[in-house]
């Protein structure tokens, strides 16, 4: 192997796709579970460069035959450099953080800063923080114990004005995982996470629903890589990569999530988008009559509108957890929050907003018999799809390709990227 990641679990990593688009040089993906795995690795040194990953960090400072100043200060090495079968370690986290940081106009200077977790990423961000002038660094975790607080005593700590997040908590697949509400804090001005899978963590989500600065790890990974790469290949790669790439990732891999009344074109103009976003298409309502053995009507009859929000809401949070999709949803999802919430951490949700009157009564939709309950059921929605949308595309129109042209038009400028 001449360049890649090696770490424990590597099935849901970024870095594949990060490195390859940056420098287009081959990087591949090498789990090792046990530890005598990445020891039995590193002493065979048969690579040029790698980065390394959770649980291995400490051990690749270990196996340093030289380590940076800071990774040494740290405890930590993410980048390995092999230099004439000589090991030299660097923490290139340090710098995708602090741009992190940068990035979103977070300022340390005078600040309270709480750091979630304790493992090697925490003494990163104490690093960061530390540099930025940061007036005091409490740490918590589960258990507490010296010098660490455990999550309710740090709740207490209302002076706390920035939290960071560098625990496993919230990522993949336990993405519901919250470790403390940042409603807790009076003085909070931001919240940074270092996962990145989901892109919005719950505690991510609470913060912005604050209204406080808040933004998840992808850019900090992207950042990471730029440092890195630049140690593997020893070429002045600009920051100004970092940025696009970091773009060019998310929209590669956040869902789509169309929301809109029954009929108003989610399905059709959802597969359009899947063809030209190249991304996966999953029809919610389909999903469910899989997962439940009955058709939608049937989940009515049998079960009541309870049950079927019920089957709704299961699917809905299992499809949710993935990326790359374009998901339609039936016309009652945004009823319950948790869906919301749900489809939004690893989605942008795109409102199909057509006019009542074009809507379609009855067929196989059991709550739109007649058009005085289409009609009900437009003005009980319509705030909430409203409030759930990142993206409102007008489909009053025909044909339904003008839409899904806009829309993609729409989903474009949000990421920021080119139209492809």
């Amino acid at each position: 192997m001449e360049y890649g990641l090696i770490g424990g679990a590597l099935g849901h990593s970024y870095s594949k796709l990060i490195h390859e688009q940056l420098c287009g040089y081959p990087y591949e993906l090498c789990p090792l579970p046990a530890e005598a795995d990445a020891r039995a690795f590193l002493r065979a040194r048969a690579f040029k460069a790698v980065n390394v990953t959770i649980p291995y960090k400490r051990l690749a400072l270990e196996c340093c035959d030289e380590a940076d100043p800071r990774a040494a200060a740290i405890g930590a090495v993410n980048t390995l450099v092999n230099r004439g079968g000589r090991l030299f370690g660097y923490n290139t986290d340090y710098d995708g953080f602090s741009y992190l940081a940068r990035a979103h106009g977070v300022n340390f200077s005078g600040r309270t800063v709480l750091v979630l977790g304790t493992g090697g990423t925490s003494r990163t961000v104490t690093e960061a923080a530390k540099a930025g002038g940061a007036k005091e660094v409490l740490y918590a975790s589960r258990a507490g114990g010296p010098g660490t607080l455990d999550y309710s005593r740090a709740a207490a700590r209302q002076e706390v004005q920035v939290v960071v997040n560098t625990s496993p908590a919230g990522m993949y697949p336990e993405v519901e995982s919250c470790l403390l509400d940042p409603a807790a804090f009076p003085q909070l001005e931001a919240v940074l996470d270092v996962v990145y899978n989901p892109f919005k963590t719950e505690l991510v989500q609470r913060a912005g629903e604050l209204g406080v600065t808040a933004a998840g790890g992808l850019e900090m990974l992207v950042a990471q890589a730029v440092y890195a790469a630049r140690l593997f290949t020893g070429q002045e790669i600009p920051e100004k990569c970092i940025d696009p790439v970091f773009r060019s990732i998310w929209a590669d891999r956040a869902n789509i999530v169309l929301v809109g009344m029954p009929s108003s074109g989610k399905t059709t103009i959802g597969r359009m988008l899947a063809k030209a976003l190249d991304k996966r298409f999953v029809d919610l309502d389909t999903e469910i009559e899989r997962a439940s053995g009955q058709s939608v009507p049937s989940i009515f009859e049998t079960q009541g509108e309870a049950g079927f929000r019920r089957w709704e809401q299961r699917v809905a949070g299992r499809f949710a957890k993935e990326s790359g999709q374009v998901l339609s949803c039936g016309g009652g999802v945004v009823k319950t929050a948790a869906n919301v919430r749900a489809l939004r951490r690893n989605g942008v949700v795109l409102f199909i907003d057509r006019p009542v009157e074009k809507l379609r009564v009855g067929g196989s939709r059991p709550l739109s018999t007649d058009r005085e309950a289409l009609e009900r059921m437009a003005a009980q929605r319509g705030p909430l799809y409203r409030a759930a949308a990142d993206i409102t595309v007008d489909n009053s129109g025909e044909p339904f390709a003008r839409a899904a042209a806009a829309a993609k038009e729409a989903i474009c400028a949000y990421f920021g990227i080119e139209r492809p």
